[in-house]
């Protein structure tokens, strides 16, 4: 808005942050824009070229409007809309949280999700492993130095598709989270992998802890940029119980080849990690300790894992992949992820589901959560 005299004018331009751009001209005039989401950036400059036209037309030199120091006005706005590439344009992210999750593929939001809700899912967690409550085509993992004993919370270390259960798979529902979430995949999301992950006490063997990987190895679906990870932790997570780690900026690389790590413990079933990882890369590793509650968004792409858990106590946390519904199925066959969906269709088939292709899985596993479904 361009005010002068009591005489006003509005205008629009492109999105650049969540809040308003405002410039000092020369004359005492103040010029202040009001942002909103636009794609035509041609329509854009034309408005902008038209309104300075106004401005500047007239009076002295001295009325004219300098903005940004001699640097085109709308150039200036098109750098700083450009500089995010990982993230949408939305009100709940800062651009210093925009910017850090641009830097480092991950972003930390404490305390998100309420200690009832955990409590919630904990005690669900529990009756499961317990055998109190059955719910078909759930899947319960066990950890492999665990393998011949009763299901119990020591055996079970991870379950999968929670779309089945509504108890849990309220997580993936919960506006806190999805109000995130849409700042990496926009308003129409897809929950696509749903965890909830359980670290007992390692048996010495070191099986409770996960390879460095990337999550974009298990998708068939693109584009990567649009998908986003939610990871909330039930209880705190330290170093000592298997916290997460991270490479910072690893997610601007590119998907690499996994297959499972030859470790003398044996390594639990569907967890592979990075061939050949570098010990330079493995040295940049970040830990990321949290409290109950708080969540971690990260990119598909960033490199990460886990270490054991060294502790007597449980290290819990429940998860969800989310992506764009406006994604598109890819094929793997002949790329590095043709592994992991060649796995993924054998143990489809054990358990008596035939796939024809390893897309078939994830059109079972897809659930809307927000807004409408496009193509997932």
């Amino acid at each position: 808005m361009f005010s002068k005299d009591g005489a006003v004018l509005f205008f629009s331009c492109i999105y650049v942050y969540e809040k308003k751009i405002n410039i000092d001209c020369v004359g005492g005039y103040s010029l202040q824009v009001t942002e909103e989401r636009s794609t035509d950036f041609e329509m854009a400059e034309y408005r902008m070229k038209t309104v300075f036209r106004h401005l500047n037309s007239g009076g002295n030199g001295s009325n004219r409007i300098h903005a940004f120091g001699q640097n085109n006005f709308l150039t200036e706005i098109l750098s700083q809309k450009q500089q995010f590439i990982y993230s949408l344009p939305n009100a709940k992210l800062t651009a210093e949280q925009r910017q850090f999750y641009e830097e480092n593929g991950f972003l930390i939001v404490q305390n998100l999700v309420s200690k009832e809700n955990l409590q919630i899912y904990g005690e669900r967690f529990q009756d499961l492993c317990d055998g109190k409550i059955k719910v078909p085509g759930l899947t319960m993992m066990r950890d492999i130095s665990y393998k011949d004993h009763y299901t119990n919370e020591h055996v079970v270390n991870k379950i999968q598709d929670l779309f089945l259960d509504e108890v849990l798979f309220d997580y993936c529902r919960l506006p806190e989270v999805l109000d995130y979430v849409e700042c990496f995949t926009g308003p129409n999301i897809m929950a696509m992998h749903t965890m909830l992950i359980n670290k007992p006490p390692d048996s010495g063997t070191l099986s409770s802890r996960h390879p460095l990987h990337q999550d974009l190895h298990y998708f068939p679906f693109r584009p990567a940029n649009k998908i986003v990870c939610a990871w909330t932790a039930m209880e705190p997570v330290t170093r000592e119980n298997g916290c997460l780690v991270a490479i910072p900026g690893s997610h601007k690389g590119k998907l690499v080849q996994h297959d499972y790590p030859d470790w003398e413990g044996g390594v639990n079933k569907m967890y592979h990690g990075i061939r050949g990882m570098k010990k330079s890369e493995m040295e940049k590793r970040t830990y990321l300790e949290m409290g109950a509650g708080d969540t971690v968004f990260f990119h598909p792409i960033l490199i990460h894992g886990s270490g054991a858990n060294r502790t007597n106590g449980f290290r819990k946390a429940i998860s969800c992949h989310y992506a764009a519904s406006e994604s598109e199925y890819i094929d793997v066959r002949g790329t590095s992820q043709e592994n992991i969906a060649e796995e993924v269709i054998q143990i489809a088939k054990k358990l008596g589901v035939e796939l024809r292709d390893y897309k078939d899985a994830w059109h079972l596993r897809g659930q809307l959560v927000r807004g409408k479904q496009v193509n997932l």
